[in-house]
Formats: structure tokens, C-alpha cells, sequence
């Protein structure tokens, strides 16, 4: 539903037909993410007002790595997964846009997908990217990886992360900020 609300609001101001629909799925997907999603969760201050509502005795055991909204799905008499409320996208969609406003605007003004940037400013230049990891560190449950991004043979930009993923998004910003001291 956070998906869906986000994407409705950001459909008409992204004239997706004009952009196209690649660039609201990365800035939805941006606004929408665990990270925001975490960082909406605690300025709702959805953990304490749950915790308030728990049961008698109950107690946090142990602290989570990230806040997930668990126990609002049910399933109804057909079978299908729904929201507990049992309310729909237009009841909710304006509090949900309210609530992940500043991850919306921060998505639009700044999105995070470096390595398409790097890729879109590599393509006027008529050259590509290769990434290369450089090195892996840390047990395999917890491995560190660092990258190189590459172009034409020489490095313009290392990165390092908790996941490959990671690693060559930093890589790629370094990428992009090199490019752009060039100028």
C-alpha cells in the first residue's frame, strides 16, 4: 500500500510518459525503502506507541536490526492477504504521502541511483562502466565488499558496502563526482 500511495502522488508530477516510468519506479523506490520506512517508522514514533499498546508483561527481548510492521496482515474468508483495517488505498493514501513527504522530496531531489547517473553520463562520452570487485572481507555472514568502478581500463571511483550492490553504488557516486570535478 506505501508502494501504491507513493506512486499515485508521484505519477502526474513526474509526467511519466515524458521520463518514463524507469525513473518514478527508482525515486518510489527510493522514498519507500527499508531505510525510509525506518526513519518514518521512529518520527511516527511507531515503535514506543506499540510497545505502549503491548500487552501486560510483554517485553522486547532482543533489538531488531530494522522496524518492519508485523501482525497487520490477515488472511479473509477467501484466503486473500489484507490490510487488518480493512481499508483501502484512498482512505489512507493522503496520511501516507503526508508521512513520507520529506522522503519523497529528498527521492526527487536527490536520487540515489548513481550508477544509472554514471551510466547516462558515460553514454554522451560514447564509453561504459565496468565494475570490479576489489576485495572481500569479513565472515561469510558478514562480508564487506569493496569496489572499483571502472572506465576504459582506469578507476574512477571505489566503494565499499555490506553488499555488492552497495559497494558499486558508492563506487559509481565516487564515478560520478570525479566526472564532475573534470568539468
Amino acid at each position: 500500500m506505501l508502494a501504491l500511495a507513493v506512486t499515485t502522488h508521484l505519477y502526474p508530477r513526474l509526467e511519466a510518459e515524458r521520463f518514463g516510468a524507469g525513473r518514478l519506479t527508482k525515486i518510489r523506490a527510493q522514498a519507500v525503502s527499508g531505510a525510509s520506512c525506518r526513519v518514518v517508522a521512529e518520527r511516527l514514533e511507531v515503535p514506543r506507541r506499540m510497545q505502549a499498546a503491548a500487552p501486560p508483561g510483554w517485553r522486547r527481548t532482543r533489538p531488531r536490526r530494522s522496524w518492519r510492521p508485523s501482525g497487520c496482515w490477515r488472511r479473509d474468508r477467501g484466503g486473500n492477504r489484507g490490510l487488518l483495517s480493512g481499508c483501502g488505498l484512498r482512505t489512507h493514501a493522503a496520511a501516507v504521502v503526508e508521512a513520507f513527504g520529506p522522503e519523497i522530496e529528498q527521492a526527487l531531489e536527490h536520487p540515489l541511483d548513481f550508477k544509472s547517473a554514471l551510466q547516462e553520463l558515460l553514454a554522451r562520452r560514447g564509453a561504459e562502466v565496468s565494475y570490479e570487485i576489489t576485495s572481500e572481507t569479513g565472515p561469510p555472514h558478514d562480508k564487506t565488499f569493496e569496489v572499483a568502478a571502472k572506465v576504459n581500463g582506469q578507476t574512477l571511483g571505489n566503494g565499499r558496502g555490506k553488499s555488492k550492490k552497495h559497494a558499486e553504488q558508492e563506487a559509481a557516486r565516487g564515478a560520478v563526482d570525479e566526472l564532475a570535478s573534470d568539468r
